[in-house]
């Protein structure tokens, strides 16, 4: 690809791919790809409806859900217009602002996902452990500033990464691998040293996602600890039942974040469809399926949505 040179600003446009060599059933990917998308806003919708208009749903365990909607939404909106573009009508170019735009809110969301679940392990922790000052801990002031840190942790150590990647030169192939921008993914397109932005971008895992993570398993360490120690085992069996949602959000957000690590690192001889697949599955099943998940195993969600829907009728 050509660099087209403007004064001393270097101008250039990316490619992004969809499923290569598949190029012309994309109208029939599409189709699974559509559905997806759409089960994905309707369903985070009707959870943030379903929790704004209840007022019996206006408690912290629900304030965290709505929060894990928005960013649901959020992550599946910000790869839509490419990933649809592409299937729909073979938009493969993007310009560097927007592709760096793109990469923002797709990192920075996927961090404050992470973090969201975080606070919801906190919530079950003060839930199940401290339970009489379960009000008290988690006010709605407190709820307000967990999200609010939540979001300006994200978005401060991402900010970075657009920057670090604007200062580099491309010469080699501006054709990226996935429908949508990476991090990594573009700065191995760089011809000069990467090392910078390698062990920031660690760093940036490390004290997210890592520190999270092991925090939330901290907290279901100390949960399982104040479980066991109930005396009836219809107790033992109520507690767990109230954290079974969580965890099933815990496992559909790491699992594919660490089989998508694995891929990259150790899967160079996998077929190239494998990486692409994977990559979808990590920005697009925990979104589609988190609603699905709350839906069911959550009582009051499950109550209110059925309601709504006999109202609806």
């Amino acid at each position: 690809m050509v660099l087209l040179y403007n004064s001393s600003l270097q101008k250039a446009t990316f490619f992004l791919t969809g499923f290569q060599d598949l190029e012309k059933f994309h109208g029939w990917i599409s189709i699974p790809f559509c559905s997806i998308y759409l089960i994905v806003i309707l369903g985070n919708l009707t959870i943030l409806h379903v929790i704004r208009t209840d007022a019996t749903l206006h408690e912290p365990m629900y304030y965290f859900l709505a929060m894990l909607a928005l960013t649901d939404l959020g992550l599946c909106l910000s790869t839509l217009p490419t990933v649809l573009g592409i299937f729909w009508f073979d938009a493969r170019e993007i310009g560097i602002p927007a592709c760096f735009t793109q990469l923002f809110f797709i990192h920075t969301l996927s961090l404050v996902e992470s973090s969201v679940l975080l606070s919801m392990s906190f919530d079950r922790y003060v839930a199940i452990c401290n339970p009489l000052r379960y009000s008290t801990i988690l006010t709605s002031r407190r709820i307000v500033k967990m999200g609010l840190s939540s979001v300006l942790r994200s978005a401060l150590l991402i900010l970075p990464l657009p920057f670090l990647l604007k200062r580099f030169h491309y010469c080699r192939s501006h054709v990226l691998a996935h429908a949508y921008c990476l991090h990594l993914e573009i700065m191995k397109l760089a011809c000069s040293s990467i090392i910078v932005n390698h062990i920031y971008g660690l760093f940036v895992v490390a004290c997210t996602v890592g520190v999270d993570s092991l925090l939330i398993f901290l907290s279901y360490t100390l949960i399982l600890h104040a479980v066991l120690g109930k005396a009836s085992r219809q107790e033992r069996l109520r507690a767990l039942n109230t954290c079974i949602s969580h965890i099933c959000a815990v496992l559909l957000f790491y699992i594919p974040m660490i089989g998508l690590s694995l891929v990259h690192r150790f899967g160079e001889h996998l077929p190239r469809i494998v990486h692409i697949l994977m990559s979808y599955v990590y920005l697009l099943v925990p979104p589609l399926m988190n609603p699905i998940v709350y839906s069911i195993k959550t009582k009051q969600i499950r109550q209110r949505i059925i309601k709504k829907f006999e109202f609806v009728k």
